[in-house]
């Protein structure tokens, strides 16, 4: 047997003008990391030499994904690339498999400088379907926008990267792995961790577990169901949920994670989680939620397949904070939410006398007002709801505020959702997705969609429809300054606000791997008339959303891929 050191070894390579992280990391299809000689290579090495030596060498890195196809290639590639550049020690998911959630918690627990998280979130997987590469700092949240500019020009200049490719980790094994390398930067080490338990422990330190059991388990307990996706978060419902707070096997389904989530898109919508929604209808089960592939977005339903919007979601755990312990311990410092999200929260934090926040979307931006103890909860309309345990949203956590919320109240998720609307009044939201459009007909669109708003004349314009009229108070593209650092984000989505307080919002997404996405977002408040249809009642702004910006006209477009 061969005890020699292993062989660190300098690869030239060339750069690729391609591997700009988006607001969620590097997404491509998954031919593209396959076909490309060294992509995943040069964009590891990148995330690597953004780092200063001094802080690399000897550090801790974590790394998980969320299983899906080329996650194993990909971790043991950057373990290789890790070795072979000063990191001293990586702590790895058991089979490489772990949540978002729980990565941030990894990071934090073991003050880690950092994560790379292999996920595409929401996006398909499979050998034909996405996958991505995303690096969270010390925080444990994703990398600012400094430090992505920073690894995308790295990517456009790297000629070379480094690797130990005799180095070969085991990752079906719990416990410690050591390695011997040639090089200065030794010992090197690899921890497989069982990917749930830290998480779980923070879990238990935040809800009230004997309660949730009670209503999950005890004499007069309710019936949930949990949805999967046959992502990664099916393991933490299985130990978390069904083996800790006693829900029956049969109410967790999807949960055996698979490389192509079993054909289906890992999207915890009412599009794409249509079978959860339809087995709700018959009155049978009480709760009901799904999750995406990596674990950070959820969506909640009541009994019936009565949806809760994430805009009302987050809104409604504001309301009723205080039924979760870990905020009766520290109090609630502050309230978030990005700007294409409903202003829903906004009415309970004005109400409550909290500060709140409106950020453009992107984690990153909740992340900073945390970690200066100036937010407690935040959410964003993409499904995403968390709290400052972690620097993530994080869909289990917010399963188990809502539970925690029935287990209080007694109350079902409709009563709850009624009572809240009877206080405040309503939100009604939508979003439209055109997704897979073509960018530079998508780019026309939106730059003349600004050079109109941005008129003089546009403010004060009426849109009259049917019996609706609409006045113009104010137009712009988002701009935020973080109340921080002071840094300023530009761009950030184009907002036409009416005198009512109803609002249209355009954005390009930067979540794809492919083509562009246009959302449009409509949010209207009502005072009175808060039991009727949404659609019905966001007919008239959608209307007017499409007619100023001609979309469908525009992209030859005739309706939305997916309406949420």
């Amino acid at each position: 047997m061969d005890n020699s050191p292993l062989q660190v070894l300098t690869v030239p390579t060339a750069p690729y003008p391609d591997q700009r992280p988006g607001t969620s990391g590097l997404r491509k299809k998954v031919y593209i990391f396959q076909s490309r000689r060294k992509y995943l290579h040069n964009y590891i090495q990148s995330i690597f030499s953004s780092i200063d030596l001094r802080d690399r060498q000897g550090s801790t890195v974590v790394v998980g994904g969320d299983g899906r196809f080329f996650n194993r290639t990909a971790v043991e590639v950057i373990v290789q690339m890790a070795a072979a550049n000063g990191v001293g020690r990586m702590i790895i998911g058991h089979h490489g498999i772990m949540s978002t959630p729980a990565i941030s918690c990894v990071i934090r627990k073991y003050k880690a400088i950092g994560g790379i998280i292999l996920t595409a979130s929401h996006n398909p997987g499979g050998p034909d379907g996405d996958f991505g590469i995303k690096f969270n700092t010390a925080n444990g949240g994703p990398a600012k926008e400094a430090v992505t500019n920073k690894i995308f020009q790295i990517s456009r200049t790297i000629e070379e990267f480094a690797i130990c490719p005799g180095l070969q980790v085991d990752l079906t094994s719990l416990g410690k792995q050591m390695f011997d390398l040639e090089n200065k930067f030794k010992p090197f080490s690899v921890e497989i961790v069982d990917s749930v338990e830290s998480y779980a422990n923070l879990l238990r330190n935040i809800f009230d577990f004997s309660a949730l059991k009670e209503l999950l388990s005890g004499e007069n307990h309710i019936k949930i169901k949990l949805d999967a996706m046959h992502g990664v978060v099916g393991l933490y419902v299985r130990r978390i949920l069904c083996e800790e707070l006693g829900c029956p096997a049969h109410s967790a389904i999807n949960c055996v994670p698979l490389e192509d989530f079993g054909g289906l898109h890992p999207d915890p919508n009412l599009t794409h989680a249509a079978d959860l929604v339809e087995s709700m209808r018959d009155g049978q089960y009480d709760f009901a939620a799904a999750f995406d592939g990596d674990g950070d977005r959820n969506m909640i339903l009541g009994k019936h397949g009565f949806f809760v919007t994430p805009s009302d979601s987050v809104a409604v755990i504001a309301d009723n904070i205080f039924c979760i312990p870990y905020f009766q311990q520290t109090g609630v410092r502050g309230f978030a939410r990005s700007m294409p999200t409903s202003a829903a929260l906004d009415r309970v934090a004005k109400a409550t006398q909290i500060e709140l926040y409106e950020t453009p979307t992107g984690w990153k931006f909740f992340g900073n007002l945390m970690d200066a103890g100036r937010l407690s909860l935040c959410g964003e309309e993409s499904f995403g709801t968390g709290g400052d345990h972690i620097r993530e949203k994080d869909g289990l956590w917010a399963v188990l505020a809502w539970l925690s919320i029935l287990a209080s109240r007694r109350q079902s998720v409709e009563d709850i959702l009624r009572e809240h609307w009877l206080k405040y009044g309503r939100n009604y939201y939508t979003r439209y997705d055109y997704e897979n459009i073509d960018i530079d007909a998508a780019c026309e669109m939106m730059e003349d969609l600004e050079i109109l708003i941005a008129d003089k004349s546009f403010v004060k314009q009426r849109f009259a429809v049917e019996d609706k009229i609409y006045q113009v108070e104010k137009a712009d593209n988002f701009e935020y300054t973080d109340p921080v650092d002071s840094s300023i984000s530009r761009n950030q989505g184009l907002r036409i606000i009416f005198s009512d307080g109803s609002r249209i919002i355009y954005r390009l997404s930067g979540t794809g791997s492919q083509g562009a996405t246009v959302r449009i977002y409509i949010d209207s408040y009502e005072k009175e008339q808060i039991f009727e249809d949404t659609q019905v009642m966001l007919a008239p702004l959608a209307t007017i959303a499409l007619k100023i910006s001609q979309l469908h006209h525009r992209t030859g477009r005739s309706g939305p891929s997916v309406i949420t």
